[in-house]
């Protein structure tokens, strides 16, 4: 039966955006140490799930540390071109994607590229913030990874919008309108292209039960 998953549009992120529309204000009255203080509570805010999206895309923790520093300074260069009708955390978002895509793009580090399979909820989606787990058993470990490489690679050979539109919806429960938002499609082809990526990954990885379901979920409820 399917659920309603969280969405990442809350009381918290309509706060986060009225404070960028402060700092903007700040900015253009030219106080920018003051700008730089408040600027601070918005990456408190955004860090974690800046960092797990950009894991998603680099897997290497150095690498994201510094896709995250930089995804911020952007932000922070860039604030007074952000319009407060967007939602901040959308707004951020397309920048930490870009930057991922323009690492992968100029490293030539796309063989690299893999999303990990999360069997629980949020403790299990730390690794970027190196959080430490209970080690696995030889055996357990040997099957994570064949299990990951398989996924990566099947991930490898999607397109770059259902990728992307992927990790958004499966992996960090974006709707379907926040994805729209982010990548500039209108929501029934973003649907489509969760849809396209969900039946072409079952077909790829023999049927990942785990993703699939989690997947039909979140189309499910973006059509609500």
């Amino acid at each position: 039966m399917s659920h309603q998953p969280p969405t990442v549009a809350s009381a918290d992120t309509d706060r986060d955006t009225i404070t960028a529309g402060e700092i903007k204000a700040l900015l253009a009255k030219g106080d920018t140490a003051r700008a730089r203080e408040r600027f601070e509570e918005l990456v408190g805010s955004h860090q974690r799930r800046a960092a797990r999206i950009a894991y998603h895309y680099l897997r290497d923790v150095a690498e994201v540390d510094e896709a995250v520093q930089d995804a911020f300074v952007k932000a922070f260069v860039h604030l007074p071109s952000f319009r407060q009708e967007l939602p901040f955390v959308v707004w951020f978002t397309r920048i930490v994607i870009n930057g991922c895509l323009d690492r992968l793009k100029a490293q030539n580090r796309r063989s690299r590229w893999m999303v990990p399979v999360f069997d629980s909820g949020e403790s299990d989606r730390d690794l970027a913030e190196r959080r430490p787990s209970a080690g696995p058993t030889p055996e357990e470990a040997v099957q994570a990874r064949e299990r990951r490489e398989h996924l990566a690679a099947a991930i490898q050979r999607l397109p770059e919008r259902q990728r992307t539109v992927l990790i958004l919806g499966v992996f960090e429960g974006y709707t379907a309108r926040e994805i729209s938002e982010v990548t500039g499609v209108n929501e029934s082809t973003v649907r489509v292209h969760q849809f396209r990526a969900i039946r072409a990954l079952r077909k790829l990885i023999g049927g990942d039960r785990w993703l699939i379901e989690r997947g039909a979920d979140r189309t499910e409820a973006s059509r609500t």
